[in-house]
């Protein structure tokens, strides 16, 4: 498991260069989302393989937000790309200017970080107590099962997936609509957007919504199954709150055993889908070329070949016939 979790985080860290020259917000904050919950993943069940101790209270604090944020930043992200495709495929955009890139910019930071955030916040209005450490998995935020939780922590991510959804089939019939002159479009709308760019992003983000709707509904269905908790007060829902609950797997039924994996490997696969998505690209081969070439020069400290970087074969024949004379 951190073998595969750290794998992962590493792998989704691979087309960052070229999002970072694309300033895509919405991309960039996926690989960060996915990354950095990847490590938290491997870190985790490092640090609680065969145990269920209390420690490093201040990190599951903070690593059971984050948790939870990561929820609702990946919907958000793929909102943010759908809404942008649509608007680039749309006969109404014929142009990006640079305040258009602005607005955007601004907006995705908004939804892709301001969003997570208020939700990390609100959530504690149905955070029962601090925090539940699970065996091999390690620490894990809890939610007091009641119908606040219901608006709070499942309706927000799937408004977000059903609305990416909704721009990416907006997407997909603009390309419909004009197929035969796509490609200069594109070109035309200054986006600095390719057809199998733009299709590979599309296909991103299509298939991390269905992944993410069907893991999303799958985890309501589950945690309701046996119906909802009654919601008296904030101090009855509250009490206790400081309560760290420890889970060794021999006293959890083998269901919950095997929801908790199934949970634990979702975040994997989308940095997997991620990978697979953007990794083997054109634009992706050239960075890593690039980075190659830089880490052999600055970090390595190697010289260029000089015949490689003069090259007797790039003269002309004459010329190499001249200088043997």
């Amino acid at each position: 498991m951190p073998i595969l979790a750290f794998l992962a985080a590493l792998l989704v860290l691979l087309p960052l260069p070229h999002h970072w020259k694309a300033r895509n917000i919405a991309t960039l904050t996926m690989i960060g989302w996915l990354s950095v919950s990847n490590m938290i993943f491997g870190i985790n069940s490092i640090l609680w393989a065969n145990k269920v101790d209390i420690k490093l209270v201040v990190w599951c604090d903070i690593v059971a937000k984050i948790q939870m944020g990561a929820n609702v930043a990946l919907p958000a992200a793929c909102f943010c790309l759908d809404l942008h495709l649509a608007r680039v495929a749309s006969t109404r955009n014929v142009k990006t200017t640079l305040s258009d890139k602005r607005r955007r910019m601004i907006f995705e930071s908004v939804v892709c970080i301001g969003v997570p955030i208020v939700y990390m916040a609100l959530h504690y209005i149905v955070q029962g107590h601090r925090f539940d450490i699970v065996e091999g998995f390690g620490c894990r935020p809890t939610t007091f099962v009641s119908w606040p939780a219901i608006l709070i922590v499942w309706v927000i991510p799937l408004a977000l997936a059903i609305g990416a959804c909704i721009n990416a089939t907006r997407a997909l019939c603009y390309f419909v609509e004009r197929r035969s002159s796509f490609a200069n479009h594109l070109q035309d709308s200054n986006s600095g957007l390719t057809t199998s760019r733009y299709f590979r992003l599309l296909a991103l983000s299509g298939s991390e919504m269905c992944w993410g709707i069907l893991v999303t509904s799958l985890n309501m269905w589950f945690t309701f199954r046996h119906g909802i908790l009654p919601w008296t007060s904030w101090d009855d829902v509250h009490f206790q709150f400081s309560g760290i609950g420890q889970f060794p797997t021999l006293f959890i039924p083998q269901s919950e055993l095997a929801w908790t994996f199934f949970l634990w490997w979702t975040i994997p696969i989308s940095a997997f889908l991620f990978f697979g998505f953007f990794s083997f690209g054109q634009e992706s081969m050239r960075d890593y070329r690039a980075c190659i070439a830089w880490f052999s020069r600055v970090i390595l400290r190697r010289k260029p070949d000089d015949k490689k970087a003069v090259g007797f074969t790039s003269f002309p024949r004459s010329m190499y016939v001249a200088s043997c004379h």
